[in-house]
């Protein structure tokens, strides 16, 4: 039950009250959305207390920034996880960071072949083709692929995160796939 919104009122018109200020409606949002965001957290984080943390942050940006919300480009709820998507993956950049730093300072402590030297510049520049191209795709194509490769979606449950239909984004998948196979060929 929502806290003082109307029951069946959709999320964009809730956050276009949130975005005014209405503490009601963001109520109604972060109960329409909470659970949803915390989803994706726990699959890209793989972790329920850091989760928690990042569905917090993002509710609270979600009340400061309600006025960033544009109706025009997709629903409140696509723009919700796109925000706790982003914050998830930037943790778990994060967290990355700082492995590969602590790896990088062991590795320097120890002496290493040549041939690891070599295949672990092979596998970044693979990393960093495989992104470049990635970036190069339109946002409809890059959100799907990157939510199905990066947090192991199915194509059903990408469609209902972004609340598209399921034979769009696997269209949409499927056209990106394309355009990254090109890009990347092009590129070796």
């Amino acid at each position: 039950m929502r806290h003082g919104s109307e029951p069946d009122e959709p999320v964009d018109a809730l956050m276009s009250r949130t975005a005014g200020g209405d503490e009601e409606a963001f109520a109604g949002v972060y109960d329409a959305l909470v659970q949803p965001v915390m989803g994706l957290a726990c699959r890209i984080l793989r972790d329920a207390a850091q989760a928690e943390e990042v569905t917090q942050e993002v509710m609270i940006e979600v009340w400061r920034t309600a006025g960033r919300f544009r109706p025009d480009r997709g629903s409140a709820k696509a723009w919700v996880l796109t925000l706790a998507h982003r914050r998830a993956v930037d943790r778990v950049r994060s967290a990355q960071a700082r492995t590969e730093r602590e790896q990088r300072a062991a590795v320097l402590a120890a002496d290493r072949a040549f041939d690891q030297v070599a295949e672990a510049v092979e596998g970044d520049d693979e990393r960093r083709r495989v992104h470049r191209c990635l970036a190069s795709l339109a946002r409809l194509q890059r959100v799907p692929l990157t939510l199905a490769y990066y947090q192991g979606m199915t194509y059903v449950e990408v469609a209902r995160s972004l609340s598209t239909p399921e034979g769009t984004v696997k269209s949409r998948m499927r056209t990106g796939l394309e355009q990254l196979r090109r890009c990347l060929e092009a590129d070796s």
